[in-house]
């Protein structure tokens, strides 16, 4: 058997490798009890080396802080540059989409190509001043409470409106998602205005950096039984990428 300090070398060698790390798993591959397990955890998570979870530990603070939309732009611009890029080819001409709010969906509207003949309905106010450059692009821009730190609207207005669509591909941005809980974001009305959108998409595709992998927000969107494709970039582990296709989700990583 070994000993403490091999135990926690293990478990961090495993975490940097995949990212998540699932109790259970652990148990088996240490050959040790699962309260031996969550004591390894407890104390290497006092020694500011990872974050607990339900189940498990992730290298990410799982728990999102909302930040205002000109701050998280910052984060992450060169993946969410290529991930737009890589959504934006999905595009097919005169197709209806719905493009949900986050920076990520900005980096996505501004690879659109211009001259696509296309029918965008959107919950985000850059997103639709974005696209209104483009002749051949129309937009119906959701009505609701603005919400200021994510620069769109949410709110039963913007729901009772989706009501009356049904669009060929949903394009989703989020803020954590997690092999467990499944998909999040920091506001529970935005989450609700989310799910509302799935159930008037045929297809939903998921465009998130690999930051967002192993984290939770406050509202929950959906699990992941609910979506079709994610986009990612390269950092996402594979670990989380088997998983994932395992699920039936295809996964493209630019």
């Amino acid at each position: 058997m070994i000993n403490l300090a091999e135990r926690h070398q293990f478990i961090l060698n495993k975490l940097q490798a995949e990212g998540n790390l699932n109790v259970v798993e652990l148990c088996k591959e240490l050959k040790v009890s699962s309260v031996t397990i969550r004591k390894d955890l407890k104390v290497l998570e006092d020694k500011n080396l990872l974050f607990r979870t339900h189940g498990g530990a992730t290298l990410n603070n799982p728990y999102i802080v909302d930040r205002p939309v000109n701050e998280k732009e910052k984060f992450q611009s060169v993946e969410k540059m290529n991930i737009g890029a890589a959504a934006a080819a999905m595009v097919q001409d005169n197709d209806s989409i719905i493009i949900a709010s986050g920076t990520t969906m900005l980096a996505f509207a501004k690879n659109i190509p211009p001259k696509v003949g296309l029918t965008v309905i959107t919950s985000a106010l850059n997103v639709a001043l974005e696209l209104m450059k483009y002749p051949t692009v129309e937009v119906l821009q959701l009505g609701g409470l603005l919400r200021k730190s994510s620069s769109s609207v949410m709110g039963t207005y913007a729901e009772h409106i989706l009501a009356d669509f049904f669009c060929s591909k949903l394009f989703l941005g989020v803020d954590g998602i997690d092999l467990d809980f499944g998909l999040t974001t920091t506001n529970a009305m935005e989450a609700h205005l989310n799910r509302q959108m799935i159930s008037v998409s045929q297809k939903t595709i998921v465009l998130c950096d690999s930051t967002k992998f192993g984290r939770r927000g406050f509202g929950k969107i959906c699990g992941l039984d609910e979506i079709d494709q994610i986009i990612t970039d390269s950092g996402v582990s594979e670990h989380i990428v088997k998983t994932l296709e395992g699920l039936g989700i295809t996964v493209t990583i630019v």
